[in-house]
């Protein structure tokens, strides 16, 4: 972390100024963020950005095997597999910890990688109330490949409505006036002008698509900005019964296509080596379980936001498991606590985010997330009750 910059932003940090920051940030939003939000964004090393740019590129080598599809094909839950899926996703987000190698030296570890979107739009906002609140140099960015704000907003343009006019293309959530991550698919609209709608808002006629607009006419849906997780709807068997049944063969395009969030997840992560990849495992590929099982973790495949993980394995855990094959054995990533912040250490989670628009044959890395934590894991159930802690964005130099 760059500590020239941050010792100058701890000398000028006061708690009037986030107060006054918070309130900007939630100006002329739809409601107020139901996240927290950081006090600091991170500030970046060019060492560490270079770092972070080359364990993603390792990575995404992986995904553009010719085989990749092959390799996590038994990824997708046969009830939740969707029609009609595209070559490849339009969105990869990989989640590094700010780990220390056995050399001592501060580099990123793979926690975690999706085939889904994710605060895309919301980063962009971040960033700006971040560089006007606390005076953040112009010499620092949070974007990749020399984009700016501009080029930025036309690459996601590009990548969600592409050939398409905007109120040809949804963002389609199950209810999405009311996800917490609401505030992106607004600032999403606001940036490239696609509609926000529920699942429930969309109409089927045939096997078309469409959506009432304003006016009370119907308009035919081209493409899907979608942000549905099928893991918010397994609780309800019969919802295919209410809504449209998106898993049929429809003439529509996703963006990016529902079948990416689970080919590009935990599920992908044993097929991954490198020094930038925690040792990784199917469980039931295991032919004999580590002496040392304090220095791993279970990870279930299916589940989100990190149910299911189990963090302190005891002896007879893996033997309760009943479905072995569904289930990673991980190293442990141990996050070094490397922010400074007024008291004490804080550890860092950064998220890597690409754009592959239809036409380009590979995806581009455009700009970043960060998470930062007090707690066991990165995670709101992990930090209540702290400063300094929450969601937040990487600068580093242009």
């Amino acid at each position: 972390m760059n500590p020239s910059v941050r010792t100058v932003f701890n000398q000028n940090f006061t708690e009037e100024k986030y107060a006054d920051f918070l309130v900007d940030l939630n100006t002329g939003l739809k409601r107020p963020l139901e996240f927290r939000v950081a006090e600091t964004p991170v500030f970046l090393t060019d060492d560490f950005r270079d770092r972070l740019i080359e364990a993603g590129t390792d990575i995404i080598k992986v995904i553009c095997q010719d085989n990749f599809k092959q390799l996590s094909e038994r990824a997708i839950p046969d009830k939740w597999r969707v029609a009609n899926e595209n070559e490849h996703p339009h969105f990869l987000a990989l989640d590094f910890g700010v780990c220390k190698d056995e050399a001592g030296n501060i580099v990123p570890k793979l926690i975690e990688m999706q085939g889904f979107p994710s605060l895309y739009g919301f980063q962009l906002h971040l960033c700006e109330n971040y560089r006007h609140s606390f005076n953040i140099a112009g010499n620092q960015t949070i974007f990749f490949n020399g984009l700016t704000k501009s080029s930025y907003i036309d690459l996601l343009r590009k990548t969600i409505i592409g050939p398409y006019k905007p109120d040809e293309v949804v963002l389609m959530d199950v209810d999405a006036p009311n996800q917490k991550t609401a505030v992106d698919f607004y600032l999403t609209e606001k940036y490239i002008g696609t509609l926000v709608v529920s699942l429930a808002d969309l109409i089927q006629k045939g096997n078309k698509l469409y959506y009432k607009t304003s006016l009370g006419d119907e308009k035919q849906v081209k493409r899907i900005y979608n942000r549905l997780i099928f893991d918010k709807i397994e609780n309800d068997p019969d919802v295919f019964s209410k809504v449209v049944d998106i898993r049929q063969p429809l003439d529509v395009e996703w963006i990016t296509h529902p079948n990416w969030f689970y080919r590009i997840s935990k599920f992908t992560m044993p097929f991954l080596k490198g020094e930038y990849v925690p040792d990784t495992h199917f469980l039931n590929d295991i032919k004999q379980v580590p002496q040392d099982l304090h220095n791993y973790v279970l990870k279930p495949l299916f589940s989100f936001a990190g149910q299911g993980v189990i963090i302190d394995i005891m002896d007879d855990d893996i033997a309760k498991i009943p479905d072995p094959e569904n289930w990673i054995l991980q190293e442990k990533v141990d996050y070094v606590p490397v922010l400074e912040s007024p008291d004490g250490g804080v550890k860092i989670e950064i998220r890597l985010l690409y754009l592959w628009p239809d036409g380009d044959t590979a995806p581009t890395l455009a700009v970043n997330l960060a998470r930062l934590s007090r707690g066991k894991m990165i995670g709101v159930r992990y930090n209540q009750n702290f400063d300094w802690v929450g969601g937040t964005v990487a600068f580093m130099h242009k």
